[in-house]
């Protein structure tokens, strides 16, 4: 784990200078959900963008189940953050696609959690479609705010939560909350200081309307039990006091995240060679 965050912040912040530098783009997009990760990206991409000249596009996209804290912690790290921000409302669009998509959707219980995890794979892959076609318009690429932990996982929905440049895709959750502070603490500006920690402190959240939180979804106390039941089976797969934990348990349930889109080899096909 980090211990100080002054380089890695300074490390991370250099490399997107530098990419931003030789794509040329016009601008960054950023879906800001009220949570934590999107919250750092944001702070972490706006000094970069503003030396730069580059424009920092966030958009609070909310659908259905977003509770008003989460969209008030959104709109404050826009303002605090971002040089174009809006706050979109996409309600409408999921109500009229559910039942156009979902064949039991007029059968099905609706209180049922694979419905509602159903559900919310549509929301994120709406919201996505979104920052995409606004990244279109804008010459921008999408950021994304996944990290190690979720990425281990598979807490994020396939073709729905991955942007084109991930600046804390490697780092655990613990260490996001931990360089959030940092940043924090280092900040003149009390208006982003706040912003930023009032999303380290919320309880994390997708937004999605499965569980109230993420952690109920995952099944632990806190993200550092998880980071370090990750940390342990990582170190020892065959570990035998992890087995039939809950985080152990998702982690192998979901390698078909990280192995998308599997593609059979052509050795497995036939023996011929392609030319």
């Amino acid at each position: 784990m980090i211990d100080n965050y002054i380089k890695p912040v300074e490390n991370i912040q250099q490399e997107l200078k530098e990419y931003l530098l030789k794509s040329k783009l016009k601008a960054l997009v950023l879906g800001v959900s009220g949570g934590i990760d999107s919250a750092l990206c944001a702070a972490l991409a706006a000094p970069v963008c503003n030396e730069l000249g580059v424009k920092l596009i966030c958009r609070s996209i909310t659908i259905s189940t977003n509770k008003q804290d989460e969209i008030q912690r959104a709109k404050d790290i826009g303002n605090a953050f971002a040089t174009d921000f809006k706050e979109v409302d996409l309600s409408d669009v999921y109500d009229f696609l559910l039942p156009k998509i979902a064949e039991d959707e007029k059968i099905v219980d609706k209180s049922d959690r694979a419905f509602k995890i159903r559900g919310g794979n549509l929301k994120a892959r709406i919201r996505m479609m979104y920052l995409y076609d606004l990244a279109a318009k804008e010459h921008a690429m999408v950021l994304s705010t996944d990290n190690y932990t979720e990425l281990l996982l598979g807490f994020w929905t396939l073709h729905g939560d991955v942007g084109d440049y991930g600046m804390v895709q490697n780092l655990w959750k613990t260490e996001i909350y931990a360089m959030s502070k940092f940043m924090a603490s280092e900040m003149n500006d009390k208006k982003k200081s706040k912003a930023l920690i009032d999303c380290v402190n919320a309880v994390p959240t997708d937004g999605l309307g499965i569980t109230n939180s993420d952690l109920e979804q995952i099944g632990a106390a806190t993200y550092e039990e998880v980071d370090q039941i990750l940390i342990k089976l990582l170190k020892n797969p065959k570990d035998k006091s992890l087995v039939g934990n809950k985080v152990v348990q998702r982690k192998n349930n979901s390698e078909y995240k990280r192995t998308n889109p599997f593609n059979l080899s052509r050795d497995k096909i036939t023996d011929k060679p392609y030319f």
